[in-house]
């Protein structure tokens, strides 16, 4: 059920190739308690997977004008957003097969009379998930209990407990609890307390007019789903102001998503106990350990103290009624996806419909997918891989992983730029890169996890209870370097900075990312500047504040550091440029580390494309486009994506990913690789020459 957990830091800093899953990531790697049995798909029911194809090229509007428009244009134009979504394009079109295969897969667990092991954790939460009169009849009945407990709260003095008691249930409130590497010894892993607290996207959304018509109708949404709760019309407008203005309080000392973007340090504040204590006197931290199961620490990272210290404040100056509707509100409105239709439908119509344009709820099938991949991803990613990712796959994985590292590292080697000192170290840092590819080494262990047939509600809380018990049982211990911060189903892929690796799941390995009958243009334009993405994360302007060993250090001398400002500055002032809507652009600050591993990873994929055809290669030709131009066409592919107004409207402000045509046109517009391939001259739009070009890896 919703609640502010502390994501894996790889994906709370926003190292991924598109953006964090809306399915909560899962933590991984540990010995399986039993083989699962083998299953089998109907391959020919999925989905086609996206490919390039020639035929898809606009001849009406040149690359050199607009790359997108050229490849992408046609395809767009007649394939607009689905009714149940909210984007769609070519991870989306990836995403739908992944799930047609899940959907073969828990299926199949489900009529297992005998299932045990994962099999019968996934078929119980899908039997019951997919159990809609079950559902309906409960009602609010399954959360009554938390219900009463809120209710039994009888004075200030009693919030403490219930946080401590609901955070160590899995169902935190206010504030969010992980365990991740310490950013000064990367192979120890601390407790991080990081503030949430808010139901809208980001702090900017509780102030001035730019948000207003969402601020308003969060509150209505906040009215609306007290009275399907029980309160009556009257009550729930006065509560629903009340909780309004204790997400506005919060959000006045909270950080931004560009905030948080842009300075990683914002994660991390060391601190002891005893210190802690005196930022928030009311709220004793030895006790909250104590409840979590956790020995009580040293020192652990107590993110933003202004939002705690403001936070001990508000238990005595908010009235306790006050408090009591905030935590029922986001008690009812967490678990609405799970309960009863009427339930789903206001938690949809605020959260789908009015903040990000989607017009209907996905198929129920999906929706309970999504609960099986957030409760047990990892789970579900045993079973998958087992039917859908080919052994040769992840061979071919690795040559390209090897054939961009060589690339890089001769990149690194002849930087002008860069003083040999701090050459050195980036080659360091280069040496220690750890790709993972397709899915764990190891398999989590589930045994412990108990569910039935009896309740969906109870399955997840159970799961939330469960996983909540597995993270804390890191914290103190060395970072274990084979877990994963996605499951293997999940189509994206990621940098994590405290452990310096790079993360390619299973189910990204397709077309348009990967084919292993394609070209070799194809997969270096594809997969090929994925990887290089995810590896220049590794000196973006966060990622490079970590060393080799994955711990936050300054290895940079000061003339370094400051040409690589300048040219990212330069970076930041071309997207800054671009109109996403009318009289609304591209956060240039809030998306520059996606944008240097964009334009990083593509020079990169590039030179190792050239690398791998060797001196004297003869270009094929294929359906009339060079190999060079259908590098950089496939890469235009892999951005290839529509959105809604309203889910734009919400990017702009938290997503530290830029629009995806500005993705596909930003990165190539600074290479001459890509002028020459098409023949542009300077003065064409996508020709960005002269002190305007941007050149940094």
């Amino acid at each position: 059920m919703k609640q502010p957990t502390l994501k894996p830091l790889a994906l709370a800093l926003g190292m991924v190739l598109l953006s964090a899953c809306s399915k909560p990531a899962e933590p991984a790697a540990a010995p399986a308690a039993a083989e699962p049995a083998k299953l089998v798909i109907d391959t020919a029911a999925l989905p086609a997977a996206m490919s390039f194809a020639a035929t898809d090229i606009d001849a009406a509007v040149p690359a050199c004008q607009d790359l997108n428009a050229h490849v992408n244009g046609q395809w767009l134009a007649a394939n607009p957003v689905p009714a149940d979504r909210t984007t769609w394009g070519s991870f989306e079109t990836l995403s739908e097969r992944s799930l047609a295969t899940q959907k073969q897969i828990v299926e199949a667990a489900a009529r297992m009379a005998a299932a045990t092991g994962t099999q019968k954790l996934i078929g119980d939460v899908w039997a019951t998930g997919m159990d809609e009169a079950a559902i309906e009849a409960a009602g609010l009945t399954p959360i009554q209990p938390l219900l009463d407990e809120i209710d039994a709260l009888t004075a200030a003095s009693d919030l403490p407990g219930y946080l401590r008691k609901a955070s160590a249930e899995g169902r935190g409130a206010v504030f969010g609890l992980g365990g991740e590497s310490d950013f000064k010894d990367s192979n120890q892993v601390i407790a991080y307390a990081a503030p949430g607290g808010l139901g809208l996207p980001d702090k900017s959304y509780y102030e001035g007019d730019a948000h207003k018509a969402e601020r308003e109708a969060y509150q209505a949404h906040i009215a609306a789903t007290l009275k399907l709760a029980g309160a009556d019309v009257a009550t729930a407008t006065t509560q629903a102001a009340a909780i309004l203005a204790i997400e506005t309080a919060f959000a006045k000392v909270s950080y931004s998503s560009e905030e948080l973007s842009r300075d990683v340090s914002k994660y991390y504040n060391p601190i002891s106990i005893d210190d802690a204590n005196k930022i928030t006197p009311a709220f004793e931290w030895g006790a909250f350990f104590d409840a979590n199961g956790i020995a009580r620490p040293a020192q652990f990272s107590l993110s933003n103290p202004e939002f705690f210290k403001t936070l001990d404040g508000m238990f005595a100056s908010v009235p306790l009624a006050d408090w009591k509707a905030y935590l029922r509100f986001h008690t009812v409105d967490g678990a609405a996806p799970f309960l009863s239709k009427a339930f789903a439908d206001q938690n949809f119509a605020f959260y789908g419909t009015a903040l990000r344009g989607q017009e209907q709820q996905k198929d129920r099938w999906k929706r309970v997918l999504d609960t099986v991949n957030g409760t047990m991803g990892e789970a579900l990613g045993q079973l998958y891989v087992d039917v859908a990712f080919p052994a040769e796959s992840k061979a071919q994985m690795e040559q390209l992983v090897g054939n961009l590292s060589a690339a890089l590292k001769e990149r690194l080697e002849k930087l002008e730029w860069m003083t040999p000192e701090t050459r050195a170290k980036a080659l360091e840092k280069w040496a220690s890169f750890t790709p993972k590819i397709g899915y764990p080494d190891k398999w989590r262990d589930w045994s412990g996890l108990s569910t039935s047939r009896d309740s969906y509600v109870a399955n997840i809380m159970a799961a939330n209870k469960f996983n909540h018990a597995f993270e804390m049982a890191k914290i103190g211990k060395p970072k274990d370097r084979g877990e994963w911060g996605m499951s293997p189903q999940t189509v994206n892929a990621y940098y994590n900075p405290l452990m310096n690796e790079i993360v390619f799941p299973a189910a990204i390995l397709q077309p348009p990312f990967f084919d292993p009958n394609a070209d070799a243009a194809l997969n270096y334009g594809g997969i090929g500047a994925v990887i290089g993405h995810e590896m220049l994360h590794g000196y973006d302007d966060q990622g490079s504040r970590f060393d080799a060993k994955g711990s936050f250090a300054n290895w940079w001398q000061p003339a370094d550091a400051e040409g690589f400002k300048g040219k990212t500055t330069q970076l930041v002032e071309q997207f800054n440029a671009y109109e996403a809507l009318a009289g609304k652009n591209v956060n240039g600050n809030l998306t520059l580390g996606e944008n240097i591993a964009d334009l990083g990873g593509l020079t990169v994929s590039h030179a190792a494309l050239l690398r791998a055809q060797g001196e004297g290669f003869v270009d094929p030709m294929t359906d009339g486009l060079t190999q060079e131009q259908r590098f950089f066409s496939n890469w235009a592919t892999v951005w290839r994506r529509n959105y809604t107004d309203k889910e734009m409207n919400v990017r702009l402000v938290t997503d530290s990913h830029a629009p995806a045509r500005f993705r596909a046109n930003g990165a190539p517009s600074n290479m001459p690789a890509f002028a020459a391939a098409f023949g542009c001259k300077d003065g064409d739009p996508m020709v960005r020459s002269g002190e305007n070009r941007i050149a940094i890896w």
